[in-house]
């Protein structure tokens, strides 16, 4: 839909109507805004949400918009940044470049060539996601997987590469624009079962995406019924990985196949192997409304448990008192906080990120605000080559200021859990704007 025709909708209210839509049918927005609240944007921020979705991919539904953003704050509203692109998340160079395309009427053929040149900047697949993180099985690569921990697999479903909407956060945007060597795929399940029979070091698989629960459940379940049916007595614990919780969670109530899920989960707890749902909520609003509460408890009525996991951002959830509420909130829905992330140096890290020695006080300070239950959660850690790293505390040390740092994960395993030190740098808001203390060449994490 061209510009001109999104501003004449919203002056005639079209939009609105085509909203009134039953809830349970999720309604996605693409590329551009087609919302009931349309006529509270100008038409600059409309402007400028199509700027920057020619670049980093936009969609919503729905839920998220009548259910979850306060449409009277919208313009400083967390769900709102989370969903919605906002001009700073381009580069002003980016965002001019594309901007000046669009107002001389360039052709799409030239405005996705200067937004995929864009994308290329934007550090597509950090911390060797492409390079680093790829097994071979046989002398090739195994498509749609990836194999950086010892006792976890990623497996990336071809079905469940998108979701029920977009982060603007998202550090696996590159899976949605449409670019072929950008995105991790696949549609074969068996030889990800002869890798795992390969390697029995390997105890947790991870459906990841996009969103796996995107997919109907009858593709889910081709997939699941396969890894059971296979019995690896190595695989002790199949993870889910998804934002449907927060974004969309009727997909545990009224879609068509809700209950089927339901069964699924269940088939999954019978069969011995543990179940995990690794749900993201990154603000205490998602957690708020009936259909959330009600999800959730229908979910861990099948022997499934909840953790939770979020970054850090600079505009969405940098108070601790957000982040102790969110805490708390989980626990009394039998949810387990697992992991404060640090923004990832992809997309729109220089709008969302903060210093590093910002997000530790955060995490300390929400830490220190809930009681032992919530304090399962690890943070604030980066993932990043070495692995994850995870951020202990600024100290001095032999007469240094210092980031006290350690990997909780890491490519080599004897690394985990070992202290080091980095300069201390008030800038810094990325494991790559470190450097070590004391004389030393590198970290020692980096050996692998």
């Amino acid at each position: 839909m061209a510009l001109s025709n999104i501003i004449q909708a919203n002056k005639s209210n079209v939009m609105k109507q085509a909203f009134q839509i039953s809830k349970y049918q999720p309604y996605f927005l693409k590329n551009f805004l087609k919302i009931s609240q349309i006529y509270r944007l100008s038409d600059q921020q409309i402007f400028d949400i199509n700027v920057v979705a020619r670049v980093l991919p936009f969609r919503t539904n729905n839920y998220v918009v009548n259910e979850l953003i306060d449409w009277d704050h919208f313009e400083d509203d967390p769900i709102f940044i989370l969903n919605f692109p906002q001009k700073g998340m381009l580069k002003p160079e980016h965002y001019d470049t594309i901007a000046a395309l669009l107002k001389s009427g360039a052709d799409e053929g030239e405005i996705s060539t200067a937004a995929n040149r864009i994308r290329a900047e934007l550090d597509p697949h950090p911390a060797g996601q492409l390079t680093k993180n790829r097994p071979s099985f046989n002398g090739e690569l195994l498509k749609g997987v990836q194999h950086k921990y010892r006792e976890t697999m990623l497996f990336f479903p071809s079905q469940g590469q998108t979701c029920h909407a977009f982060c603007t956060f998202c550090f696996r945007w590159p899976q949605f624009v449409g670019i072929a060597d950008y995105k991790f795929a696949t549609s074969e399940i068996e030889p990800v079962i002869r890798y795992l029979q390969e390697n029995d070091s390997i105890t947790d698989i991870l459906f990841t995406g996009g969103d796996p629960l995107f997919m109907k459940t009858k593709v889910l379940a081709g997939y699941i019924d396969a890894l059971l049916e296979a019995d690896l007595p190595n695989l002790r614990t199949i993870r889910i990985g998804s934002k449907a919780l927060a974004y969309w969670p009727y997909r545990f109530l009224n879609d068509d196949d809700s209950d089927a899920l339901m069964d699924l989960f269940e088939k999954i707890v019978a069969s011995g192997k543990h179940l995990a749902i690794m749900a993201h909520f990154n603000h205490p609003r998602e957690l708020q409304t009936d259909a959330v509460k009600k999800a959730s408890a229908r979910i861990r009525a099948t022997g499934a448990q909840i953790r939770t996991q979020s970054p850090v951002m600079n505009h969405i959830n940098n108070d601790p008192d957000a982040w102790a509420r969110m805490w708390q909130k989980q626990v009394e829905m039998g949810m387990i906080p697992y992991y404060m992330f640090i923004a990832r140096n992809t997309g729109a890290q220089h709008y969302l990120s903060i210093p590093i020695e910002e997000a530790w006080n955060i995490f300390r300070k929400a830490y220190q605000q809930v009681s032992g239950l919530a304090r399962t959660v690890r943070g604030p850690v980066m993932s990043c080559m070495p692995g994850k790293v995870q951020v202990l505390g600024v100290d001095e040390v032999l007469g240094e200021k210092v980031f006290v740092l350690r990997t909780i994960q890491n490519r080599n395993p004897n690394n985990v859990m070992r202290p080091f030190f980095a300069k201390y740098d008030e800038e810094a808001v990325w494991y790559t704007d470190l450097t070590p203390a004391f004389g030393e060449e590198k970290f020692f994490v980096e050996n692998f």
